[in-house]
């Protein structure tokens, strides 16, 4: 898992017909101090963060198996996927 804060929303009018129920979300990925790590990058959102949050996300092929209703049969066309919201990262408490 990687961390990564919430930076904005993805507003699509289209969708493929299994994610028309998911939010998506711009995050940008970062270190355990908050400090970016690379580009951002839009992810879907099961679990309703908002922007400003700290999160857990997945990438790759966990992206699809994170979503509720994925199996190894049934995945989902993505990329990434927030699986978690983060309250603090070692001492400090947010």
């Amino acid at each position: 898992m990687l961390l990564g804060k919430v930076i904005g929303t993805v507003v699509a009018t289209q969708k493929y017909e299994t994610l028309k129920a998911l939010a998506l979300r711009v995050i940008q990925p970062c270190d355990d101090q908050e400090n970016p790590q690379g580009e951002p990058v839009v992810a879907c959102d099961p679990i309703q963060s908002r922007e400003g949050d700290l999160v857990l996300w997945v990438a790759k092929r966990e992206a699809s198996v994170a979503l509720p209703g994925a199996t190894l049969v049934n995945m989902y066309p993505v990329d990434a996927t927030i699986t978690g919201l983060v309250d603090w990262v070692g001492d400090r408490r947010k």
